[in-house]
């Protein structure tokens, strides 16, 4: 396991995005390639109880984004944000992860593994001393940090009061554009998406559809 280290706001290496927000972390633990940040990212977020088909919506999408040298900036947990890692894994591409506990804390404890490789040959960051661990208002603010940190936000399988749209939430706040992957409409996994859709949210049912809006 790599080494961790500290960035503070004063540092030339703190991600110069962050400092958009209203209240910007004073410090960013980290472990990783901190020269990661300096990458055409995009962040993917979404359910975490998901549909059986959820997982190969993910690399469908998110194969030609990746290959195409976009870096996927997530969060570790459940479903489609552990996909979207996995996505950036598999396709020889690079992943960031902010998580929502400190650098020693692993939640959900089943994505330890996920969590030390990316904190091994991508880049783990996080807001929290090392030790602090999951608390329920952690996960918003973490959420901005991955709003800010990338160019956009992609949506897959949000139900209708997903906590992934909190990260919506902040990503239009920063004037970044929002692509919602449109699901069954059977069912409650994408209902959420599907209002982002009609709320004006670029419909992605391929990643050409994101690889245009980022070159524009």
């Amino acid at each position: 396991m790599s080494k961790q280290s500290v960035v503070t706001c004063l540092d030339k290496k703190y991600p110069s995005q962050l400092l958009h927000l209203a209240a910007p972390p004073i410090a960013l633990f980290y472990q990783g390639d901190l020269s990661l940040l300096e990458r055409k990212m995009i962040s993917v977020v979404g359910g975490r109880k998901t549909s059986v088909l959820a997982k190969k919506v993910v690399h469908h999408l998110l194969a030609p984004v990746v290959e195409a040298g976009v870096l996927i900036v997530s969060s570790c947990a459940k479903g489609i944000n552990t996909y979207a890692h996995q996505a950036a894994i598999n396709y020889s591409g690079k992943t960031i992860a902010v998580i929502g506990t400190g650098m020693n804390k692993v939640y959900p404890e089943e994505n330890r593994a996920l969590q030390a490789e990316i904190g091994k040959n991508h880049l783990l960051l996080s807001e929290f001393l090392p030790d602090t661990g999951p608390k329920k208002y952690h996960f918003p603010m973490r959420n901005r940090l991955i709003a800010a940190l990338s160019e956009g936000t992609c949506v897959i399988e949000a139900r209708e009061k997903s906590g992934s749209l909190i990260t919506v939430q902040h990503a239009l706040e920063l004037g970044k554009p929002i692509f919602s992957v449109p699901g069954n409409i059977l069912t409650e996994h994408s209902k959420g998406s599907h209002q982002l859709i009609q709320d004006g949210a670029v419909c992605a049912v391929s990643g050409q559809d994101i690889l245009a809006e980022l070159k524009e």
